[in-house]
This record gives structure tokens, C-alpha cells and sequence, in this order.
């Protein structure tokens, strides 16, 4: 019996093709964590100015505290893609990485894409170490502690704080940009979408979208609790509408 000839059939390598809409790199609660972060200091920062959002102004502040404390736990406790210790491991290879520049012969010898990478960590612990002073030295104010010591100038090194935060955040901006144009790839996609192109396994196995919706509630909360809905008893957070009548007061009397 004489069989018709069998032709191979191409077949689709599931380690080669890209995985349907990218490979999952970011969990959604790291995401919520970012986009909250950018979001109260964006708001504390344009309601600097003006006794009117004062009361906004705090309740933003204490919030960037607040979520900053709660990403360190994330990044003690969670998975091992967003621990912390990620991060710090990355910035301790900046000098060997320094070191390799005085070694190479060329630049071309030079592993530029680390170098961009170590930037990048680099940003991003900055902007989280940031938040302790600026919104220390913010608390500072609104509870008197120039008082004690006499002057304006923890005013002087709030502002200075803020407007450095701001600085930081724009060379991360364009430094986001700036890579994006030179890798020809939108590096802002993984902390929109959580995925970034290419093949291979999702390094995230579990999005955890509840833990992100539980931390956007706890962040509502948490503004909550402090934005005043009375004059509130004394605690080791003011209401932000006792806290803006004392500034007030203290630029009436001057």
C-alpha cells in the first residue's frame, strides 16, 4: 500500500514567539504603589502655594509617607520580584561597573545598557529615600518645631526638599524617554501595563490585582483619616484643617 509522502508541518516554538501581549514583569500592587506615589506628590506639590489647598496639601504629604511605609514592607515581604533587595543588589554593581570603564580600551568595550540600568535604580531609590525628609521636614512645620529651635529655616528645607523631588523626577522622566528613543522600545510600558515585549516567561506569576485594589483603598483610608471632618482630638497626626489654621495663624502674626 503506497502511503502519500508526509510534508513537515510548521509548528509554533512556544520559547521563541512572543508571548501573547508580553511577558508579565510588574505585579499590579507595584504598579498601584507607583502611580499612587506620582499622584500625591504631583497633588502636594501644585498645592504648595496658598492657604486655600493647605489642608490638601498635608493630607497628600502624609499619604506619600504613609505609602512609602507600606512599599517597604511589600519590598521586605513580598515576592522576590519586588523585594527591595533587588534594587540595592543593582546599585551595588555600580563600582564594578566603574571600574570596567577605566579598564576598557574603547568605548564600544563599555556595557552602556548597565550603565543606563544602574541610572535607572538609581532614580528610583532616590525618589523613595527622598520622601523621608521632605515629608519630615513638612510634619516639622506644621507642628511647631521651629519653635523650639527659633527661625524659618525647616520652611527653607522643606521647600528645598520639594523642589529637589521635583528635579529628580523630571531626570527620570527623561531619562525614561531618553531610553525609550535609544532602545526603540516604550520603557514606560511595564509600569502601565505591567508587560513588556519579547519571548520567554512572565517573571511575575501572580498579579495580585486584590492586593492593589486593597492598597488603593487603604491609600483612600489613610486620606481619610487624616483630611479633618471636625475640629479631631490631638494625636500624633493633626487633622490638616487644625494643622492649616496654625500656618495660617503663624502668617498672620509675622
Amino acid at each position: 500500500m503506497q502511503t502519500s509522502p508526509s510534508f513537515p508541518v510548521a509548528q509554533t516554538d512556544e520559547a521563541s514567539a512572543p508571548a501573547r501581549g508580553g511577558r508579565l514583569v510588574v505585579d499590579a500592587p507595584t504598579r498601584m504603589f507607583h502611580w499612587l506615589f506620582a499622584l500625591c506628590f504631583v497633588g502636594a506639590y501644585a498645592t504648595a502655594d496658598g492657604e486655600h489647598w493647605r489642608a490638601l496639601h498635608i493630607t497628600l504629604g502624609y499619604t506619600l509617607a504613609g505609602l512609602l511605609a507600606l512599599r517597604v514592607i511589600y519590598g521586605l515581604v513580598g515576592p522576590r520580584h519586588a523585594r527591595i533587595g533587588l534594587l540595592w543588589r543593582r546599585l551595588a554593581a555600580a563600582p564594578d561597573w566603574l571600574r570596567s570603564i577605566g579598564r576598557a580600551r574603547t568605548l564600544s568595550g563599555v556595557n552602556w545598557r548597565q550603565g543606563q540600568n544602574l541610572l535607572m535604580a538609581l532614580a528610583v531609590a532616590t525618589l523613595m529615600v527622598w520622601v523621608v525628609p521632605l515629608t519630615l521636614s513638612g510634619y516639622a512645620i506644621y507642628n511647631d518645631w521651629g519653635d523650639f529651635i527659633g527661625g524659618d529655616w525647616i520652611e527653607d528645607v522643606h521647600e528645598f526638599f520639594g523642589e529637589a523631588y521635583l528635579a529628580i523626577v523630571l531626570g527620570h522622566l527623561a531619562l525614561i524617554a531618553g531610553l525609550s528613543l535609544l532602545r526603540r522600545r516604550n520603557q514606560a510600558q511595564a509600569m502601565l501595563t505591567g508587560r513588556v515585549e519579547g519571548a520567554g516567561p512572565d517573571l511575575v506569576k501572580r498579579n495580585r490585582i486584590w492586593l492593589a485594589a486593597a492598597v488603593l483603598l487603604a491609600a483612600i483610608a489613610f486620606a481619610a483619616w487624616v483630611w479633618p471632618e471636625s475640629d479631631g482630638a490631638s494625636s500624633s497626626i493633626q487633622p490638616a484643617s487644625s494643622l492649616a489654621a496654625k500656618h495660617k495663624h503663624l502668617h498672620d502674626d509675622d
